[in-house]
């Protein structure tokens, strides 16, 4: 696909697929809007030159009729109307009359935003089975189709690859196009030296990226639950520890072939991951259950980290949920945020809590999609924007 730079949106209606798949609390509040904040250069292009914007956008997982109540985008395009000072007229449909009128409707500028796409998952996964007769139907609302969505480019949706199928012309929005130019700091001779963090829970979820990333990085420090699957692959007491069994051979063969992994020395431990309580150690014992890197594994990988030229990270390297499991990836992010390097953060949970911690601005990049970061990393192709 082109770059948005490349299309004639004047008079034109715009269907964008945007990821405004972000987390709401127990009262449906919006808690973490940097995805839609990423979202306002390619929507505020459009107005300027004078397109008749349609919003599409998934958010969370619709498996039955009573996520209709909870995973409404009704809210988002409230905040969306907030954040660019402009109406967003939200339609709670996914097709049908009401849809059709109000973007016939439209006056160059005016922006629609359709509900959540994944409501049609209720019948038969008709969005994230790519459906053709759901994505010529969203094809047929519109001139020009826009992959603003680098969260979802992993999976051929009805929304992207199925709009991008059906329409005329299609380009990526500038959050896709900034995405793909800064992992490929990362993919296409990382400068030297280059660091990855790892963290997380399973190992199995990261394989693929541990394959490809071994060949280019220095060293890999591996920290968050996935530690403790290789600590027990060679042969250590991990306590009560998450381990990931289905992966403990590949963990085992790698450390066989390879010294560029490096494991926590010392341990935050608590008695699960609701303690209210921590101590350090060094070795873990029976009860114990690691859920942080200990200050001695913190200096070390600073070690590692003071000289690099690339850091890529992806996976928080405690239990960051409590909040007193939190201070070595804390202590981590202050320390690369007042680094001369390249910092890319893969998407996930690693960038909701530097978001939150406000280290983001220090970073190079943080991605708004962990999958389609970690697939890019990879070497996937990825079907939402190799079409």
């Amino acid at each position: 696909m082109k770059s948005i730079e490349n299309a004639e949106l004047k008079n034109k209606k715009v269907i964008i697929r945007v990821d405004y798949n972000v987390p709401l609390n127990e009262n449906l509040e919006i808690t973490d809007d940097n995805r839609i904040k990423e979202s306002l250069k390619t929507i505020n292009y459009c107005i300027t030159h004078e397109a008749k914007i349609i919003l599409l956008s998934h958010l969370g997982k619709v498996k039955e009729e009573k996520d209709l109540k909870t995973k409404s985008l009704r809210v988002v395009a409230k905040r969306l109307s907030e954040l660019i000072k402009s109406p967003v007229t939200f339609i709670p449909k996914t097709r049908g009359i009401e849809v059709e009128n109000a973007i016939n409707n439209m006056k160059n500028g005016d922006i629609v935003m359709l509900e959540n796409t994944r409501f049609e998952d209720l019948d038969g996964k008709k969005e994230s089975g790519n459906n053709q007769e759901l994505a010529k139907y969203w094809a047929s609302l519109g001139d020009i189709f826009i992959n603003d969505a680098f969260g979802t480019a992993h999976r051929a949706h009805a929304s992207n690859v199925g709009i991008a199928s059906n329409i005329k012309e299609s380009y990526l929005g500038f959050l896709v196009l900034k995405e793909i130019e800064n992992l490929s700091k990362v993919t296409n001779n990382p400068k030297k030296p280059f660091i990855v963090i790892l963290g997380g829970a399973k190992v199995h979820d990261k394989i693929g990226t541990i394959e490809n990333l071994i060949k280019k990085a220095d060293y890999i420090l591996v920290g968050g639950a996935m530690a403790y699957t290789f600590l027990y692959a060679k042969g250590l007491n991990i306590g009560k520890s998450l381990i990931d069994e289905d992966s403990l051979l590949f963990c085992q063969n790698l450390l066989k072939t390879t010294d560029k992994l490096i494991l926590p020395i010392d341990h935050v431990v608590g008695e699960s991951v609701n303690s209210k309580t921590k101590c350090v150690k060094t070795q873990l014992e029976n009860n114990d259950m690691g859920l942080d890197i200990g200050p001695k594994t913190r200096e070390l990988f600073k070690s590692y980290l003071k000289n690099s030229k690339t850091i890529f990270w992806n996976g928080p390297l405690g239990y960051t949920e409590n909040k007193i499991f939190e201070e070595g990836t804390r202590e981590i992010a202050k320390f690369i945020s007042n680094l001369n390097t390249t910092s890319i953060v893969g998407g996930g949970d690693t960038a909701a809590v530097i978001i939150n911690m406000g280290y983001a601005k220090k970073f190079t990049h943080i991605s708004t999609g962990g999958g389609a970061s970690l697939e890019l990393i990879e070497g996937k192709e990825l079907p939402g924007i190799n079409i």
